[in-house]
């Protein structure tokens, strides 16, 4: 077993979820040899382990979307012995004991826990990691940030806020999600506001860090963007005020209101609220493995690609997309039969799609649907489904809401079907469950900068959010009961934003009479990262001083190129890429800031069962961490996206190809 050289210091800046997963990696590998003493420092401003997002003094109205028994920050199943690194409970089995208190332990594991539940889950499974930690290792935690890395004698001096310096051997930011720096059309309404007394424009965050409390009783108040976050601001604006919802006709929802709440007008470029997941049906350690997505298909087009352009870089609408939709096709089919003929009906019809989809004889894949009796069944159109109102025109506001609610029901109804026995549920839910198929096609410079920017991040990106990242199936009941209550108006598809003597005017060119102007403008959207409009004093800094860059998707086609806003980092075990496109064998960079380069970074947790990516990157981290060397680390790759050799380490948790192992 290899030994650690001495008196190794460790800092990892940023305690939330991802920095916790390398805490608890690192104390994994720790447990496993010996060695001399180690020093880990934390630092965040925010509670170690919950960070800022999912903090525990936020309201219990904020609920995840993921349900609890898929949620697990903790590498290895409990055992007989106390939670620590490696062992301990899911979110579910710590909310069963009673942990969160009688009215959580009884939520189940396809229930959906509060935000701060989770908030104190984190910080419980911090406070395990450090109390049952080797004896040679010291946890230092620091709440202030830190705002300056330098150089110091071939290591790396950390300066806080608070003045703190501390020197560390390897440092890796899991820094979370940014504050980012105003873009112009964001100043043009700040400064808009700025100049009118009572006009406010509150800009995007995370709902529980908003400024709601100024929202004045039946004052007309905007919302941009109808996605997670816009949920989380009406349940603030109505619950948070008050108001309750109680049983309606048909088994809906009534909302009953307190007086308190605004009148919230609410738009995005759909139209339409994000979806709901479908029932969970499926068992904390379900696993999906592709059928088309594969490993071989990617590599198989890579191969078509060079051949055609010289580059590996893959066309996502043409190489990848095709596969993912057989994919959501054949689940959809196989479900739909299954409810209909039975089991064996499904598992003959699954055999034969899989032998006859995505050949030239299209014609096969119809014969098989007539022989199994869904010849005439709806397809599963995505693009239809998410943009269901595009190219349509509405007469007034009322027509526009009565359609509104005729699809909120139907989704309502299908995602009640659930996940597994719901033939449109099973099907959006795959893509949740391909995650990690998308990404191998997708990271590290895997498409053509066009394709990257245009087709995946401008279009796909959206799409599948509404799809198939959407809230439990209760918050598009109280959706429902709030636009029938007239507390929730849906402006129309294609929101425009203008600016008003006395405010902000949105409307809709596909909604007659939805203009409305409001006082307050509150933006319902996460900004995207970026590390160039990151505003933190340390982001500058390290930018600044070449000690990380932006990752740019450069081709050797032309094809121009794509400044994704990324953080540039070699693949595991995520080296920093400086300005002059080494990487920095003492830095290491995980998570959020690094979206673009990498796909769906935001995912907050690991899963129970086999190791999921969300640990396996962790575990990359922290082996290379404890390595104590750089090894096989070089340059950026000829299209822009940055690589790494082999990295030896004494134990690495792997998932297998093709699967998501994390779920937000």
């Amino acid at each position: 077993m290899s030994k650690i050289r001495s008196e190794l210091v460790v800092a990892i800046v940023g305690m939330g979820p991802r920095g916790l997963s390398v805490l608890e990696r690192l104390l994994v590998r720790l447990a496993e040899r010996r060695g001399p003493a180690v020093s880990i420092w934390v630092f965040d401003p925010a509670e170690h382990g919950a960070g800022r997002i999912w903090r525990t003094d936020q309201p219990d109205w904020f609920l995840m979307n993921t349900p609890a028994g898929e949620v697990s920050m903790y590498s290895g199943d409990r055992d007989e012995g106390p939670p620590r690194a490696g062992a301990g409970p899911s979110l579910h089995e710590w909310l069963a004991a009673g942990n969160a208190g009688p009215r959580w332990a009884a939520l189940g594991p396809s229930g959906y826990a509060p935000r701060a539940c989770y908030g104190r889950y984190l910080r419980d499974v911090f406070d395990n990691l450090v109390a049952h930690k080797p004896d040679n290792v010291t946890v230092h935690a620091v709440r202030s940030p830190v705002e300056r890395v330098q150089r110091h004698e071939g290591r790396l001096c950390l300066t806080t806020r608070s003045g703190r310096s501390v020197v560390a051997d390897k440092l890796v930011l899991t820094t979370g999600h940014q504050v980012t720096a105003p873009r112009p059309w964001e100043r043009e309404l700040l400064d808009h506001a700025d100049s009118r007394p009572g006009v406010r424009y509150v800009r995007g965050d995370s709902a529980a860090d908003l400024d709601l409390d100024p929202v004045g009783a039946g004052e007309p108040v905007g919302v941009l963007g109808l996605g997670l976050t816009f949920l989380d601001v009406v349940v603030a604006l109505t619950v948070g005020r008050g108001g309750e919802f109680e049983p309606g006709p048909a088994g809906g929802l009534r909302y009953r209101p307190s007086g308190r709440e605004p009148r919230v007008f609410a738009g995005s470029r759909s139209g339409l609220p994000m979806l709901a997941r479908g029932v969970n049906q499926k068992a904390p350690k379900y696993r999906y493995e592709a059928k088309f997505l594969t490993r071989g298909a990617l590599a198989e087009a890579r191969h078509r690609a060079r051949r055609e352009t010289g580059s590996a870089q893959l066309d996502f609408r043409r190489d990848v997309l095709p596969l993912l939709r057989l994919e959501v096709e054949h689940v959809y089919y196989t479900t739909l039969i299954r409810d209909r003929s039975g089991d064996e009906a499904a598992r003959r019809f699954a055999r034969l799609h899989l032998a006859v989809a995505g050949g030239k004889a299209a014609y096969l894949v119809d014969k098989a649907l007539v022989e199994f009796g869904v010849a005439h069944a709806a397809p599963i159109d995505l693009e239809r489904i998410a943009r269901p109102f595009a190219g349509r025109r509405y007469a007034a506001p009322a027509e526009f809401h009565r359609d509104v609610l005729d699809l909120l029901g139907q989704d309502l109804a299908e995602a009640l079907r659930g996940n597994v026995h719901g033939p449109v549920k099973a099907a959006l839910d795959i893509l949740r469950d391909l995650r990690g198929a998308v990404r191998a096609a997708v990271d590290h410079g895997g498409l053509r900068p066009r394709s990257h920017r245009d087709d995946f991040v401008g279009w796909f990106t959206p799409l599948n959010a509404m799809l198939s990242a959407g809230p439990p199936a209760i918050r598009l009941a109280q959706v429902r009961a709030l636009i029938e209550a007239g507390v929730l108006h849906l402006v129309g598809p294609a929101l425009r934003v203008g600016l008003a003597p006395d405010g902000f005017l949105l409307d809709s060119a596909q909604v007659a009479g939805a203009g409305q102007v409001v006082g307050t403008l509150i933006d319902a959207r996460i900004p995207r990262p970026s590390v160039r409009q990151d505003a933190s004093p340390l982001t500058r800094q390290l930018l600044a001083d070449g000690l990380i860059s932006e990752y740019v998707n450069a081709s050797s086609c032309a094809d121009g190129v794509f400044a994704t806003g990324a953080v540039a980092t070699t693949r595991a075990p995520f080296h920093a890429v400086g300005a002059d496109g080494r990487a920095n064998p003492d830095l290491y960079v995980l998570g959020i800031p690094t979206e673009n380069l990498r796909w769906f970074t935001q995912i907050g947790n690991g899963r129970p069962g086999p190791p999921s990516a969300f640990h396996a990157d962790a575990d990359a981290v922290a082996g290379d961490v404890l390595d104590g060397r750089a090894t096989g680390v070089g340059p950026p790759a000829a299209n822009g996206s940055a690589h790494a050799g082999k990295i030896r380490v004494d134990r690495t948790l792997t998932c297998a190809a093709g699967a998501d192992r994390g779920r937000r």
